[in-house]
């Protein structure tokens, strides 16, 4: 593991890192944001934050304003990669922004040649966080969140692993990838033909298969340009009154998809993740 970037931020510290990964074999980039107090004596626990298309570790830890609030309330942030990079990890042979490099949809490819690298589903559910808790002053209490496809991610995974994190928020998440654009290339490059496949990638489908007691949060803007073809926040509302799911859906009058949105709301979601990690 190499440290390749510092800040100081709100009396804490804002640290880059690459590492090998076994997973999407390839080296990774995440960001970790560290409390002030935190220490081997006083761990806090840790909100991973998965981005959308394009993003990298990056975007969330400049641009959400979420680190003032976070540093308050003993929480540390670990932002990972949105894909696997690069040499000899395949990207879109077009170089398009929705599939390949930035746009892994954290699933585990199951397709020739993206079945190598695109393991981005393990490297978030196992690889990163025993990576994390091994090297920082961290416990094993973890919520998750994210933005676009992130939020698609977040919630995928938050629901397939209740026992592994505490909750689940989402902005603007891709909530049922199976019906659009975006959700079907990449489901249908990365996993095959065969949808039912894709339900294990798609949060409308699964919290409609069960009754889930992880609590789900989720914002999005009435003003984003993805909202009716590529987002569709009502088919998470549907399946989680089929399966009698607990889901808070909050509709935001005039926000759009940017990082504009999701500062204005960001520490509403810090508060709800450090709730249920018992911080307040």
């Amino acid at each position: 593991m190499e440290l390749i970037g510092e800040n100081r931020a709100f009396g804490g510290r804002h640290l880059r890192y690459t590492h090998k990964a076994e997973t999407t074999q390839c080296d990774m980039t995440f960001a970790i944001f560290l409390p002030p107090f935190a220490s081997k004596d006083k761990p806090v626990p840790v909100l991973y934050w998965l981005s959308g298309l394009t993003c990298t570790d990056q975007n969330f830890m400049q641009k959400a304003g979420a680190m003032k609030l976070a540093a308050e309330l003993g929480m540390a942030i670990v932002a990972p990669d949105t894909s696997p990079r690069g040499e000899g990890v395949p990207d879109d042979e077009e170089g398009a922004y929705d599939f390949g490099l930035g746009a892994g949809f954290y699933v585990n490819a199951t397709q020739s040649p993206w079945n190598t690298h695109y393991n981005m589903y393990s490297y978030i559910v196992d690889e990163l966080p025993a990576l994390i808790e091994n090297e920082f002053p961290v416990t094993k209490e973890r919520a998750i969140s994210g933005h676009s496809m992130g939020g698609h991610g977040a919630l995928v995974i938050g629901m397939r692993n209740p026992n592994k994190f505490v909750s689940v928020s989402a902005f603007s998440p891709i909530a049922n990838p199976s019906d659009c654009p975006w959700g079907r290339k990449a489901l249908g490059r990365y996993l095959g033909d065969d949808k039912e496949a894709w339900k294990e990638y798609d949060a409308s489908l699964l919290l409609a298969s069960k009754t889930h007691n992880i609590p789900l949060l989720v914002e999005q803007g009435t003003k984003d340009e993805f909202l009716h073809e590529q987002l569709k926040p009502q088919a998470l509302v549907h399946a989680a009154q089929q399966s009698e799911t607990q889901l808070t859906l909050n509709m935001h009058e005039g926000y759009d998809h940017s990082y504009f949105f999701i500062a204005s709301f960001i520490e509403e979601h810090l508060e709800f993740h450090a709730g249920h990690m018992g911080l307040i």
